[in-house]
């Protein structure tokens, strides 16, 4: 019961999120590190044209840093949860910082692309990899109540980050070459060195310190009489120190923690993210080329991606809001596969914009739904599996991911190459996300909901005339009679520091009574405070 159980345990009770504080820190750097993963790999393509000249490739080749990048990200998911449940959030993002730096400081001295794929794509995608994933573990880990508001916050850092890197780069392109820009990447991306170095983790300790001052406090209270207090405090950490040396040894912390697939909503997840991630990236990595091909002039088809990135920047943390209502936040996954069905309707309802005030309004709507599946896709994903087993299930769905990224957006492009259609695929893409959101909204209905309707209630023992929990309660009244009836007080506290007080207190009280005839001030507080334990112990055995 009560502290002894959670000594005996393997694993100390977790500290309770701040929800602020040093967490608003945190989010910080949650935010830099998410706006840092996802809008760089888009930023480097300023920087494309210069390397094909000076390298003599095509598109499709300097493309594949782009690419690498993401797969890196995505890919390495389980390689970052074996690394962090080893070593810890901190120290992974501080090597990943390092990496993700060193990756783009290289680069800028290579020679051919084929060196540009191992430094800027692996070793550089390897690094960001390190950084994102631990970010958002540590993020849910310092928020609880408010974290559906700090997901939407940190996830608006991509268009925040894509609004501001991609003009950098060109400013960087235009004055020092891509080779001095790549040089100067490098510098910024030890940012995420800075955001690793606050990631302070919350203190699992701290809880037993402050009951052990509390142990000793109650003691020296429970015992007034000098050097009786000191009798009973040794006597309490002896007991402490034998019961430490019968504890089991601790079970090693799981690698990479597979158990999390027999929890029925991280299979409905992950299937519905994989269907999702099919269909989501192809649209905005279509749509320049099929504004220009009905007739849209260069710059302004240019600015379509603009417009959604500035209505993204707004519609994640507003999401986030939302979600964290009190009659939203039980059925978020509800809200999830709302932001789905809204986002795969855009697609189908915008296949057949055919000027540029159609794709405006496309653009429009598909940065709000957009923006609500980046807020909420992480939050779902925390409160299906919980902060415990967060850091097993993110990587091997990133890794599920990575597969479906390199199936989607590639399959989209041969099709426009083979149909010369832009149409089909915006139908195709839209109504991918639209199973996604009903396979998600009707499996979490029918298999969860429905599942625990099903489930048959606790039996109840009429002979004791209770159910479980009354059972359990009155398991313990036994015990604290038996050190009644031993001290000659009605003593029921769980913990031996609070029974070894209590046994001296009635020794050192029955040593006066039996000279003096009567009981000092002091040991009438003693007896006081043990009446109260008393009435405690009656109320247990009526209830």
């Amino acid at each position: 019961m009560g502290r002894a159980d959670s000594e005996e345990g393997q694993l100390p009770a977790p500290v309770k999120p701040p929800d602020g504080g040093w967490g608003w820190i945190v989010l910080l750097g949650c935010f830099v590190i998410t706006g840092f993963s996802y809008a760089f790999p888009k930023a480097v393509s300023v920087y494309f044209k210069e390397l094909m000249k000076d390298f003599h490739v095509g598109y499709s080749d300097t493309a594949w840093i782009s690419s690498i990048m993401l797969a890196m990200l995505y890919g390495t998911g389980p390689v970052c949860s074996i690394m962090v449940n080893q070593f810890g959030c901190r120290p992974v993002m501080l090597i990943g910082g390092l990496l993700a730096s060193a990756g783009m400081i290289l680069a800028s001295f290579t020679t051919n692309i084929i060196e540009l794929y191992l430094t800027a794509g692996v070793l550089t995608g390897l690094g960001m990899a390190l950084n994102f994933q631990p970010s958002l573990i540590m993020l849910g880990t310092y928020f609880d109540k408010r974290r559906p508001l700090a997901n939407g916050l940190a996830a608006a850092g991509s268009p925040v980050f894509l609004s501001c890197l991609s003009p950098l780069g060109q400013v960087l392109l235009e004055k020092f070459g891509w080779r001095g820009g790549f040089l100067i990447m490098g510098g910024l991306l030890l940012n995420c060195c800075t955001c690793g170095a606050v990631m302070r983790p919350l203190d699992m300790g701290m809880k037993r310190k402050t009951e052990k001052a509390q142990d000793k406090y109650e003691a020296k209270e429970m015992l007034p009489i000098g050097g009786k207090s000191e009798e009973g405090i040794s006597t309490t950490d002896k007991n402490k120190k034998a019961k430490k040396a019968k504890k089991k040894p601790k079970k090693g912390k799981k690698l990479l923690d597979f158990s999390i697939f027999s929890n029925r909503g991280f299979i409905i997840y992950t299937i519905s993210k994989f269907i999702l991630v099919l269909g989501l990236f192809v649209p905005p990595i279509l749509l320049v080329n099929y504004a220009k091909d009905t007739g849209v002039p260069d710059t302004e088809a240019a600015f379509l991606l603009s417009i959604i990135g500035f209505i993204d920047i707004f519609a994640r943390p507003a999401c986030g809001m939302v979600a964290g209502l009190k009659w939203v936040r039980p059925h978020v996954a509800y809200l999830f596969s709302f932001s789905m069905l809204f986002n795969g309707l855009t697609d189908i309802c915008s296949a057949r914009a055919s000027n540029y005030t159609g794709l405006v309004i496309f653009c429009v709507f598909f940065g709000i739904s957009y923006g609500m599946v980046g807020a909420l896709q992480f939050e779902v994903l925390m409160a299906i599996v919980g902060s415990q087993k967060f850091s097993s299930a993110i990587g091997l769905v990133l890794l599920i991911e990575a597969v479906a990224v390199l199936i989607g957006p590639p399959s989209a492009g041969r099709l426009v190459d083979a149909l010369k259609n832009y149409e089909v695929i915006f139908y195709l893409a839209g109504s991918e996300v639209v199973l996604s959101a009903l396979f998600l909204a009707m499996a979490t209905y029918c298999c969860l909901k429905q599942g625990k309707k099903k489930e048959p209630p606790p039996e109840k023992n009429t002979s004791a005339g209770g159910g479980s929990d009354t059972e359990e309660a009155e398991s313990d009244v036994p015990e604290a009679e038996e050190h009644s009836s031993d001290n000659h007080q009605p003593a029921h506290s769980t913990d031996n520091a609070m029974v070894v007080a209590n046994e001296e207190a009635n020794h050192v009280a029955e040593e006066q009574s039996g000279e003096g005839g009567g009981c000092p001030t002091g040991d009438g507080e003693v007896l006081a405070r043990d009446g109260g334990n008393a009435d405690q112990t009656v109320e247990r055995d009526s209830f």
